[in-house]
């Protein structure tokens, strides 16, 4: 596999990064939104394989204190590669300095991120705009 990574937004194809986001499976995530929110984060990752891209993630920070991990997604054909792990460690080496670094995960995945060195928060709380939905797959614990 010959990965080339970059963090430049110039030549994203916003289709393509929603088609990887909803193969990943990680959801729904329109072109439009997509743009706007690597826009709007300080850091972020793109892997490409024969002109593809196959992963990528973003992280939001305020430059000292928080920094968020988010929507870090790999293509199913790359799954299991070590492709997540190389986004994430790119990610986490922009983060040094920040006095924190939060990610929430998908059901499931706490494993994986737990090898990484992240652990459990006890009091992370979060509003959806679906709360409903958040419930359904199991992102909320009822109250």
């Amino acid at each position: 596999m010959s990965i080339v990574w970059t963090d430049d937004l110039a030549g994203i194809d916003w289709d393509e990064l929603s088609e990887l986001y909803r193969i990943a499976p990680l959801g729904n995530k329109a072109p439009g939104d997509l743009a706007l929110v690597f826009r709007n984060s300080m850091y972020r990752a793109f892997a490409r394989e024969d002109r593809r891209i196959v992963g990528a993630g973003r992280v939001l920070a305020d430059g000292r204190d928080c920094a968020y991990l988010c929507d870090v997604a790999v293509h199913p054909d790359s799954q299991g590669q070590g492709l997540g792990r190389e986004v994430i460690e790119r990610l986490l080496v922009r983060c040094r300095g920040h006095r924190k670094i939060i990610l929430y995960a998908v059901p499931g995945k706490e494993g994986f991120y737990e090898r990484l060195g992240f652990r459990r928060m006890t009091t992370a709380m979060a509003i959806f705009d679906d709360q409903a939905g958040a419930y359904r797959r199991g992102y909320l614990t009822a109250p």
